[in-house]
Parts: C-alpha cells; structure tokens; sequence
C-alpha cells in the first residue's frame, strides 16, 4: 500500500505539471497508466475482479485520464481546487477503506457462502416475480396517466419527462430481476433443482422495460448489476458470460441512442469534439464520462456559497415529502459545461455543501462503508448480501457518472433491497417446538 500511495502522489503531480503545460495526450496517458497499475496491484493482492478499490480505481482515475485528454472544445483547464478534490477524493476513499479506526479489512473469500434451502430459493423466486409485477403495472400506470410511451413518441427527449412522482421508484425495481434470478438460479443448481420456466420471462421484461423507457442508464445498470453479482459469488469467472453481457449491452445502447431520435450530427453538435471525423460510437462514451469531471470544474469555477448540507440531504427531503412544504431546502441550480450535459461525479454534492473538507470526508465515509460491506458479505449466508455488494460496486464503478447517495433512488433501491434481504432471510417457525428455526 505505502509503494502504490507514493507511486499515485508522483504520477498525480506529474500528470498535473502535464496538464499545466497543455500536454494533454501526456497528463491522460499518465493517469490512464497509473489507473491500469494500480487496478492490476490490486488484482493480484485480492485475486477479485470485483475489489471495491479495484472499481474506484478504474472508474476515477481512469476516467480523470480520459478527462486529461481534453478532446472536446466544452473541455477547459481545471482550478488547482479541482485537482485538490479530485486527488483528495481518491486518497481518502482508500484510507477509509485500509484504516483500522472500524476494524480490520478481511481477505475476500474465494466464494460467498449462500444458504441454498428450500425456502430460499422460493423467496428468490417470488422476489424476482414480484418486482416484475409491480414494475410493469408501475410501467403501464405511468404510460396511462402521461399518455404515451418513450419508445414510441417522437420527442428528442421523451424518456427525461417520463416519470409520475412516487410512482416511478417502483417502476425501476426491474433493474434487481436479472441479478435476483442469478442468484435463483445458482440456487437451483447447486441443489439440482430445475428453476420454474417464468424466471426467464421475468428477465425478458426487465430488459425489455428500460428499452420502452428509451434509458441507456437503467439498461447499463441492470446489465451491471447482473454482471458484478455473477463477479462477486465467485474467482472462477467464466470469461464467455462476460462478453454475452458486454455484447448484448452495446448494440442495444447505440439502438437506443437512435430511438431516442438523437441524429448523429446532433449529438456532434453537443460534444464539441475537437476532431469532428472521431466516431460517434466513441465520442458518445467520453463525453460521457470525461465531462462530468468538467462539470465538477463548473461547479468550483461558478458556485457562490456553499449549501451546508441542503444537497446531501435531497434524498431526506424527498422522501418525506418535506421538499413540498418547505421548497427553499431544495438547491436546483446546476452548474455544467453544457445544458444537455448534466451528469455529474459522485463528490458534486459533497463539494457543493462543505468544499474540499467535504469532499475529503465523504470519501473517507464511503471507503469506510465499503470496508464494512466487504468484511460482512463472505460470512453471510443470505443471498440478498450479494446484492448489496453489487449495488454498492456499480456506484463505484460509475463514479464519474453522478452523485449517487444524494440521490433518492439510490436510497429507496437499498430500502427495497433491505426489504428483501429480511423477506429471503427470515426465520420461520417450526410447528411444535415453539421455536424460530431456518426453514
């Protein structure tokens, strides 16, 4: 850990001078390097492809490298604050994670232990057709009430506006169905169980529902969720599932793209990208992952006040409706690079309320948070404890993307996922013994 901290603080300083030079290909190839070094010397002390700071790492300081690049005109050179920020972030995630003050960080264990009874796999079961159901009605109310459907209306941004308040937090429970019949359907096996045919089609409407929604994100973090639960139960990875997954998700993201009715020389427009020949196919994912460290720039270039706290707790404000009493807590101004362009980093709201402290002590937190959930997931037998881990990865993982735990679904996904962690976990009581015993 010592080498990797010294070898992160020489390539960050270097990649700084470079940035500060204009020699932009050079500060990006340094920090692309470093994100791939670091990510390996992770890789080779946990033996996990799923490694909490494995993820960050990738997805922080790779995609700072990516920034670095500055390929598109919107980009601009950042306040030595942002570079603060953005090292602070970084560092301070891992001294969460690696510190002692909450315990020790465990080994990762070569495979969770999974309690794969009866009652389980019918809970796991019933979980996937049950958010299935209320997913689709949730779906069908919200096209009933506004009168249309994204796939299926004209307008550039049609998705954005589909949304009924307090209704769609259930309509987007489909993004655990696939990641819930995994976990089943490991259950099934390793009891030499045939899962029930229906389980099939609960994943075909979880895929299908982020596709009539025209939404490239949910239909990502579906997939990812899938993808790091089957990562996170086992080393044993079999390289072919992987690549069905990556696979399938790029041709429906492009098609949605188009579906969205977002004409290629509309997109080009927005990005500003400095070679306009660069194909959409790559300028798409770039922009959307480096300019939301540019946004963050926006943010420390343009913001007056801090808001003490009024961006954190969103999510408190909204889900108990106290935003609708008490509308002056709620802080809407965004500052971005451009009016299409409103993702954001996972440290914007952190900053926006308390500056660099802020950002500093949000980061410990979270890499403290995921000390607690690595350590507790190898030695518990609820499979519902994957889920956790897999939620808690693609927000690593997708760092860049926006601000997460300021953001209300983000909490009512882990309510959900705490409901069916006590409903797949319980305790039931066995007739004539008085006594609560696993089924």
């Amino acid at each position: 850990m010592k080498s990797q901290a010294i070898i992160y603080a020489i390539a960050g300083f270097l990649s700084w001078l470079m940035a500060g030079a204009e020699h932009y290909y050079i500060s990006g190839a340094v920090m692309i390097c470093l994100a791939i070094y670091l990510y390996l010397a992770i890789y080779s002390e946990t033996r996990t492809l799923v490694d909490f700071r494995g993820l960050f790492t990738i997805a922080w300081i790779g995609g700072m490298g990516l920034a670095c690049l500055k390929l598109s005109r919107l980009q601009t050179d950042w306040s030595p604050v942002t570079w603060i920020c953005f090292f602070l972030a970084y560092i301070c995630f891992w001294f969460g994670f690696e510190g002692k003050l909450f315990g020790k960080k465990k080994p990762f264990p070569d495979k969770i232990a999974i309690n794969e009874n009866e009652a389980t796999r019918r809970r796991l079961y019933n979980c996937a057709v049950g958010l299935t159901i209320v997913s689709t009605c949730c779906f069908a109310l919200e096209a009933c009430l506004l009168k249309y459907i994204p796939i299926l209306s004209d307008k550039p941004h049609a998705y954005s506006y589909f949304h009924v308040s307090g209704v769609h937090y259930f309509t987007v429970c489909f993004i655990f169905v696939p990641a819930i019949s995994l976990l089943y359907l490991k259950a099934c096996r390793d009891a030499g169980q045939r899962p029930r045919k229906t389980i099939w089609v609960c994943d075909v409407i979880a895929v299908l529902l982020p596709i009539l929604c025209v939404s490239r994100f949910q239909l990502i973090f579906t997939l990812f969720l899938l993808l790091l639960s089957y990562l996170a139960m086992s080393r044993k990875v079999r390289l072919r599932y992987v690549v069905i997954i990556v696979l399938c998700l790029i041709p429906l993201c492009v098609a949605l793209t188009f579906l969205r009715h977002h004409s290629v020389s509309y997109l080009n427009g927005v990005f500003a990208m400095k070679d306009p020949n660069m194909p959409i196919f790559l300028t798409q994912p770039y922009i959307y992952i480096a300019n939301n460290f540019e946004n963050f720039n926006a943010l420390v270039r343009q913001l007056p006040a801090f808001t003490w706290g009024t961006r954190e707790l969103f999510p408190f404000f909204t889900l108990t409706g106290l935003k609708f009493k008490f509308p002056d807590l709620i802080v809407s101004t965004i500052y971005t690079t451009k009016e299409e362009l409103t993702t954001l980093t996972i440290i914007y709201d952190a900053y926006y309320d308390f500056g660099i402290p802020g950002v500093a002590v949000f980061s410990w937190f979270l890499g403290t948070c995921c000390k607690w959930v690595h350590n507790a997931v190898g030695k518990n037998q609820n499979p519902i404890a994957v889920l956790y881990y897999a939620q808690l990865a693609a927000y690593l993982l997708l760092a860049f993307f926006t601000t997460w735990f300021s953001n209300p679904t983000t909490w009512f996904w882990l309510a959900a996922t705490t409901a069916m962690y006590w409903y797949v976990g319980r305790r039931n009581k066995t007739p004539g013994d008085g006594k609560n015993k696993s089924e």
